[in-house]
């Protein structure tokens, strides 16, 4: 008699093993974390009131000190070293992140606070009227950021589409290529990208502007400038980016007889595009709240300027630049109605590249046709 041996049956509803994730935290770890901020308050207060120390800043610093210490010693002793390791290092970066967030939102909230009334006091003239009519008794209300507004998209965005097909191309060679070439162009971006902003207005300046005279002074010349700015951010970090793109696809797309350059541009750019993305986001906020390179080749003009290429033109961060140092307190108003108009357009330039960098890459469903004629064709058969 013979006995088949049968492969154990799977439950086709099995799950796949995903890490066990809390969705709260415990009772038990709320207790302690608050009876360690609570000592550690006590303890700083106590000490600060003993040695006669004041000041919120040093008070606020110690008792972070207090804290992780006591947590730390708390969960050593409950819990284990292992434990303990793991909480604190969440709790350092949970600080951190939240060291570098409360003065960025405090910023931005004080200038909504500021600029906001001044918006909207006659809402929406203040993003289409200009400068033009400003004097010293002018309301608020008599002049707006609608030059200013043109000049800033006009500027980053040619700076953008200079930038980004070369910085893209010099991070695909750097990683590509390593020689002695390559070498030399990686030093070169590190030194452009701690250059301070004066230096590569001055370079457009001198090159530019100063032979041309006030002719020169164009919404270009500060394309330029800020083009330059722009393109070490870009460069390093869509290098970083394209150096994770995993070895297999590149030598899959080699293996099936794809030369170099078609599988960087079908395999490699695509795989790393929302990295890229996030790679002109950064270069737009490195440049978008600059005023020097633009004061110097933009010149200003408080008058409706279309045309980037011929005459001044006007620019959100210079704007501001120019009416803290007029009189009179309408004035200041306007630089806090403009400096909201320019946290506006910069978080709508974001905003714009997060959709764009958000699309799955690949071929889109009607760019391959013959899905459509082959369910017609299934239609017809039924």
């Amino acid at each position: 008699m013979t006995q088949t041996l049968q492969a154990p049956r799977v439950s086709a509803t099995k799950t796949p093993d995903r890490p066990h994730r809390l969705r709260s935290i415990p009772r038990r770890t709320l207790v302690e974390v608050g009876g360690s901020a609570i000592a550690a308050v006590c303890v700083v207060w106590f000490s600060f009131t003993v040695a006669g120390i004041t000041g919120p800043l040093g008070f606020g610093f110690c008792s972070i000190a207090a804290f992780f210490f006591i947590f730390g010693v708390l969960n050593w002793l409950l819990h284990g070293v292992l434990a303990m390791k793991d909480r604190l290092a969440t709790f350092a970066i949970w600080t951190g992140a939240l060291v570098a967030l409360v003065p960025l939102l405090g910023v931005i909230l004080y200038v909504v606070y500021k600029g906001l009334p001044v918006v909207a006091a006659d809402f929406p003239s203040f993003f289409v009227k200009d400068f033009n009519g400003y004097t010293a008794s002018a309301p608020v209300t008599a002049v707006g950021a609608g030059a200013a507004i043109v000049g800033t998209v006009e500027q980053v965005g040619l700076a953008t589409l200079f930038t980004v097909p070369l910085g893209i191309l010099t991070a695909t060679y750097l990683v590509n290529f390593h020689n002695t070439l390559s070498r030399a162009a990686s030093s070169v971006v590190d030194a452009m990208a701690g250059s301070p902003a004066i230096i590569p207005g001055l370079v457009v300046y001198l090159l530019w502007v100063r032979p041309q005279k006030e002719a020169g002074q164009t919404g270009f010349a500060a394309s330029l400038a800020l083009s330059i700015m722009m393109l070490p951010i870009v460069t390093r970090t869509a290098q970083e980016v394209i150096s994770i793109v995993p070895g297999s696809l590149k030598e899959a797309a080699l293996a099936l007889g794809s030369p170099q350059w078609r599988s960087i541009l079908r395999v490699t750019l695509p795989t790393a595009r929302v990295g890229l993305v996030t790679a002109v986001i950064l270069g737009i906020a490195r440049i978008a709240g600059e005023t020097a390179p633009v004061l110097f080749n933009a010149g200003g003009n408080a008058s409706y300027n279309w045309n980037p290429f011929k005459g001044r033109q006007d620019d959100l961060p210079l704007r501001v630049y120019q009416m803290i140092f007029q009189p009179g307190v309408n004035a200041t108003r306007d630089a806090w109605g403009v400096a909201f108009v320019l946290v506006l357009v910069v978080i709508a330039l974001f905003l714009m590249a997060r959709v764009i960098g958000s699309k799955t890459p690949g071929p889109r469903r009607w760019t391959v046709p013959w899905k459509k004629f082959e369910s017609s064709a299934s239609g017809d058969s039924t």
